[in-house]
């Protein structure tokens, strides 16, 4: 049984802390949750706006990289970028890493509505991924 989960992402800016975020909101508690980067990012302000939309925050949540992560303290790592996985294989077995390839929105170029358009849809992308791999913790829509 699962009950530690570390998302992991290239900066620990925008993907890993919104997912860890939103698991653990689901969770309340009933999991440990953390993220971390392959390099230690600053927060995204878009993620914030979107998680806010839907009643979540990341609070006082400090980007971190991974080496700066005790690993072997987690049942579960998902990495949500192929250099997030590479990483991580160099120090868990395989049996404890799921990779779930997700777009990093910070690369949408166009106006406000456009990125906050992009941030929504991996904000969404998550939660749908969230509710299928931990059933037991899923909220309706």
């Amino acid at each position: 049984m699962t009950k530690s989960v570390l998302f992991v992402c290239n900066m620990n800016s925008v993907r890993s802390p919104m997912a860890a975020a939103i698991l653990a909101s689901q969770a309340q508690g009933a999991l440990r949750v953390d993220s971390a980067g392959v390099y230690e990012g600053g927060l995204d302000p878009f993620v914030e706006s979107v998680l806010g939309e839907i009643g979540m925050s990341l609070g006082d949540y400090e980007p971190k990289a991974v080496s700066d992560t005790t690993l072997d303290g987690f049942d579960l790592v998902i990495a949500l970028t192929p250099e997030a996985a590479a990483e991580i294989r160099r120090f868990l077995p395989r049996e404890r890493i799921e990779y779930w390839p997700i777009e990093n929105p910070s690369d949408v170029r166009g106006d406000r509505n456009a990125l906050m358009d992009a941030y929504r849809s991996v904000r969404d992308e998550l939660r749908g991924r969230i509710r299928v791999r931990f059933p037991a913790f899923s909220k309706a829509p």
